[in-house]
């Protein structure tokens, strides 16, 4: 079995010069915060709409959440596709699993990419996802993935360059074109500038999304 390169954090800590671990550099863009995660507009939008799932403890990836968490994260991630479907389109979630990672702290990007699906018939993936066990088991065996779950199946992808970039131009920059050639695949500074109005309407949006909700609760 080919070996694969391994990156560990140290769990349930937090690590000095980490953009999600510094709460004062994050604050601006929370939509939601709990005990265990936050739920952040992303600050240079792929697409409006774009967040991000973020354990507040310092984890390098998914597959290194404990499993102690999971109900948690199940929770935020049927909130954020209740929301997206009431003023988005269906989400899709993506994470880098180390592989390419530009920020090692664990964030699970959220899409609202509607019909945009990966084919499993390509073959480029490993296995399909079931539950976040799997992330821990290959994890740990092997370290670094990456991982796409549209709004059909999700799968777990190995560290190759060729399947990687194969799902981000058939998928994601499938998904970006078909939901906002404004920002389309430009640069994360020229989406930071150009997604602030995208930001502002997302925190807006929320915010009525929490106050429905709460609404419907009374």
């Amino acid at each position: 079995m080919q070996s694969w390169s391994r990156v560990f954090s140290d769990t349930g800590t937090f690590k000095d010069g980490c953009t999600f671990c510094q709460r004062s550099g994050i604050a601006h863009y929370i939509l939601k915060e709990t005990p265990t995660f936050r739920i952040l507009a992303d600050h240079a939008p792929l697409v409006p709409g774009h967040t991000l799932i973020v354990p507040i403890h310092h984890y390098t990836c998914y597959g290194d959440v404990p499993a102690a968490l999971d109900a948690d994260l199940l929770a935020l991630k049927q909130e954020v596709q209740h929301f997206f479907a009431r003023y988005y389109a269906p989400v899709s979630f993506w994470e880098h699993g180390v592989f390419r990672q530009t920020v090692f702290h664990a964030h699970l990007h959220c899409f609202p990419f509607g019909d945009t699906y990966y084919n499993p018939s390509a073959g480029l993936h490993e296995f399909e996802v079931h539950s976040q066990d799997d992330l821990r088991t290959w994890h740990k065996a092997h370290g670094n993935y990456f991982y796409l779950e549209d709004a059909q199946n999700a799968f777990l992808f190995a560290p190759r360059v060729d399947p990687y970039s194969r799902i981000i131009q058939e998928v994601l920059l499938a998904g970006a074109l078909a939901n906002n050639r404004e920002l389309g695949w430009h640069s994360p500074q020229e989406r930071r500038v150009a997604g602030k109005p995208f930001i502002e309407e997302l925190q807006a949006k929320w915010h009525q999304f929490q106050q429905q909700e709460i609404n419907y609760a009374d």
